[in-house]
């Protein structure tokens, strides 16, 4: 490659570049609007306001209430708060998770996690093009299966997963279900009503945002089941909130 060649920038799947529309949402966070969404002064206001109606518009993004948007730092922290959590808070009805073999090290992390923790994990294999057969999801299933994870689209092949048909048997059996959609919003549709979903992971940094920005949707009725209280943000994680952080989040 000689000087005067530019790269040809090919891995989209791994990063993408931040989109200058995201650029400009953000710049007036970063150089102004700086105080703390928490804060009820004149400092925190506008920054609450933002942030409000950033989760606002990744909720339109998925079909969901604004009240259903947790942010977090990213797919990975989304990932382990949407296993371990319910592992945390469902662990007396049972303590078997249902995942592929396919996986995302963000998902299969958290499911050896639970193993060490005394659960049981099944992960399920794939055909030659990396689907899974939902009637293996099925015959996998337990009294004591309390989550499912199957990723939407898969990063190495980009197969799209039978979500809409898993959905509907971990409807059927009464189980929460969590799809990584790390590599489909933004790109495919990825509605939650569609999907049939409980808990879905979005990865900023995967569709122009900057790295270090994620969501995790999660059913009102999860947070209702749940009531757990671990920090500000929709009292699902510890912490303050970065003004305008969903903001960074473009469809």
């Amino acid at each position: 490659m000689t000087a005067t060649t530019r790269p040809i920038y090919l891995d989209y799947n791994a990063s993408t570049p931040i989109d200058p529309a995201v650029g400009a949402a953000m710049r007036p966070f970063l150089d102004d609007a700086f105080g703390n969404p928490s804060s009820g002064h004149w400092a925190g206001t506008p920054a609450k306001a933002a942030l409000e109606q950033a989760r606002g518009q990744v909720a339109a993004l998925l079909g969901a209430a604004p009240d259903e948007i947790v942010f977090t730092s990213g797919g990975s922290e989304a990932n382990n708060l949407a296993i371990k959590g319910t592992y945390f808070a469902q662990n007396q009805r049972g303590a078997h998770i249902i995942t592929t073999a396919v996986e995302h090290p963000a998902v299969l992390a958290p499911c050896r996690f639970v193993e060490r923790q005394g659960g049981s994990v099944t992960y399920l294999s794939v055909d030659r093009t990396g689907r899974v057969d939902p009637r293996d999801v099925r015959r996998a299933i337990t009294p004591q299966t309390i989550p499912i994870s199957v990723m939407h689209a898969n990063n190495e092949v980009g197969t799209i997963q039978p979500i809409e048909e898993i959905g509907a048997i971990a409807q059927e059996h009464g189980i929460r279900f969590h799809t990584d959609a790390a590599q489909s919003v933004g790109k495919i549709p990825s509605r939650v009503a569609d999907l049939r979903v409980d808990l879905l992971t979005i990865v900023g940094h995967k569709f122009y945002a900057p790295k270090g920005v994620g969501a995790l949707y999660v059913r009102l009725a999860v947070i209702r089941d749940d009531r757990v209280d671990v920090g500000l943000e929709r009292r699902r994680r510890p912490g303050s909130q970065p003004p305008k952080r969903g903001a960074r989040l473009r469809s």
